[in-house]
């Protein structure tokens, strides 16, 4: 699915992120492991991540991004009128994680619903907020993305245990005056998604589930080198821009690696991509949001700067949106 944004200009007023406090170094990996911190650097880029407690769960996480990401925009929880979270480690299955930061926020008019898209489920989030505040079924939105993967993890498999990390980013988005989203492209390939699953989490029976992420890394690494690349070009023909155009590249921070190549065959020059991975693994749905936040905070999300994010992941999906960044202290929102 691909389409650019026509007569509707909204933009995100208000970005917030948080972590746990729990890092883990590569060295602290050994004890559960056969590895080394030279081992996952080669191979991952990756040297720490955040691991949430043992009583954290996902709306711990997620809500102290989502005060930030309202405190940001200056937006009064009670006028937001729509929450969509991205994740795959809700606190349960229901009530929704979502439902529930509803109601710790105070947000008692708000439409709630978790999203399932893997690692894409930001984008995915994103591009439905558009939709609903586009179509004027929804005022202003507020899209968190998080998750805490240490949760389903196999600790004994050294393949997946060293590429993830917990962490949950927040955007409120409404209508701008000017810049805002300028299109988006998501895809999925359900064939695919046996190489990236979580079996015993839902209503198939499988035998020893084991309820652990399982995952081919071979395969999923072919898929993310490839759609990182066709995604990315897809929205930016539909919006009619180039690869030169864009000032800041924001790809899910799954693997230095996949990030590497994928700018390399875009032809992103180094300055201009955003890389956080090396401090937080793969966050999953939290990874986008966490990278733009490092990207403002290092001046590089300056008003009108244009703003390519791409995501892929479990399903096996992928997805793309291209915004030209609104400072809204200096647009303002529109009327």
């Amino acid at each position: 699915m691909i389409g650019s944004a026509k007569g509707s200009r909204i933009g995100i007023t208000g970005l917030g992120t948080h972590v746990p406090e729990r890092v883990m170094s590569n060295d602290d990996l050994t004890a559960f492991v056969d590895t080394s911190d030279e081992w996952i650097r080669e191979r991952t880029g990756i040297r720490e991540r955040r691991i949430a407690a043992p009583e954290e769960a996902l709306t711990d996480i997620a809500l102290p991004a989502a005060r930030a990401a309202l405190a940001d925009a200056g937006v009064d929880a009670r006028d937001i009128d729509l929450l969509i979270c991205a994740t795959v480690t809700p606190d349960m299955m229901f009530p929704t994680s979502s439902a529930l930061m509803a109601h710790a926020l105070g947000m008692p008019n708000a439409a709630a619903y978790d999203l399932l898209a893997g690692c894409t489920g930001f984008m995915y989030a994103v591009a439905q907020a558009y939709a609903m505040l586009a179509s004027g079924l929804s005022r202003r939105a507020l899209v968190v993305g998080g998750d805490v993967l240490s949760k389903i993890l196999d600790w004994g498999d050294r393949s997946t245990l060293v590429l993830f990390g917990d962490g949950a980013g927040a955007v409120v988005m409404e209508p701008v005056e000017r810049g805002g989203f300028l299109g988006f492209e998501l895809g999925a390939d359900g064939g695919g998604g046996v190489h990236l699953s979580y079996p015993g989490s839902g209503s198939r029976a499988f035998e020893n589930p084991q309820s652990i992420l399982k995952m081919n890394g071979r395969e999923v690494f072919r898929f993310a080198t490839r759609v990182m690349v066709s995604s990315a070009q897809a929205v930016l023909a539909q919006c009619d821009r180039t690869i030169a155009d864009v000032d800041v590249y924001v790809p899910h921070q799954a693997n230095k690696r996949i990030i590497d190549h994928a700018a390399g065959k875009l032809g992103v020059p180094t300055e201009k991509t955003v890389v956080n991975v090396d401090r937080y693994g793969n966050t999953s749905s939290g990874s986008i949001p966490l990278a733009l936040a490092d990207a403002r905070a290092d001046g590089r999300l300056r008003d009108g700067a244009l703003v390519l994010m791409t995501g892929m992941g479990a399903g096996l999906t992928w997805g793309s949106a291209l915004i030209e960044w609104t400072d809204a202290s200096a647009s303002g929102r529109s009327a």
